[in-house]
């Protein structure tokens, strides 16, 4: 089961929750849902260098809250904050809404599962053999405080003609365990010679046993 589900999905309502948090009936429901995709697609494009890693969004009756985790919240915000402020009439004025932006900062970029992919597709795009750049990104990751990292790449390794995947692990990846703390994150590497496809997990440890030593 571990292998096939979606780690963060199979964890909601027990250590994650929902990244959009609102409420809607049937009418509404696939309007909001389809602007929740918008939006997120929308800031991903914008602000691809400041390293985002999550996009969190609750709606209410009169305003949209847009909450953005990432590793350069000064890209963003920018001087005496003119870019936020860029950023927020601009999402006003594309969707008709109230909004408010806050930004929070990812205190360990080397331990995001979206980075850490980000990383490595870049790498690949660059032509770095992809053995080597996934190899340095687990071993960055653990030096970093991670208890476990596994990387999944498939496609047209190397540009040759038959697809194939390959796993890199190091450490331990409890993903039956549902109280560990496990960041996941799908990344596409766009190569000449085609797509190719990276998953990350990253365990950081038990996250009520994190809590209590907080």
């Amino acid at each position: 089961m571990g292998q096939k589900v979606n780690p963060k999905s199979l964890r909601i309502g027990i250590s994650k929750t929902w990244d959009s948090k609102w409420y809607a009936g049937k009418k509404n429901y696939a309007k909001k849902f389809h602007a929740d995709l918008s939006l997120k697609k929308f800031i991903g494009e914008k602000l691809k260098n400041a390293g985002i890693t999550k996009i969190e969004i609750e709606r209410s009756a009169k305003k949209v809250v847009v909450n953005i985790h990432a590793a350069k919240p000064g890209l963003i915000i920018g001087r005496q904050g003119v870019a936020i402020e860029d950023l927020r009439d601009e999402l006003n004025r594309k969707f008709q809404e109230n909004f408010e932006v806050n930004i929070m900062e990812v205190p360990d970029p080397d331990l995001s599962a979206q980075l850490i992919g980000e990383n490595v597709a870049h790498q690949i795009e660059k032509r770095i053999a992809y053995r080597r750049a996934v190899k340095m990104a687990v071993q960055k990751a653990m030096e970093a405080g991670a208890l476990g990292v596994k990387i999944l790449a498939a496609g047209r390794l190397n540009g040759v003609e038959i697809a194939r995947s390959e796993f890199f692990k190091d450490g331990n990846i409890p993903l039956h365990t549902l109280r560990a703390d496990i960041d996941y994150a799908k990344v596409n590497a766009n190569t000449t010679y085609g797509v190719i496809g990276l998953k990350i997990w990253v365990y950081k440890g038990m996250i009520f046993k994190l809590k209590e030593q907080k």
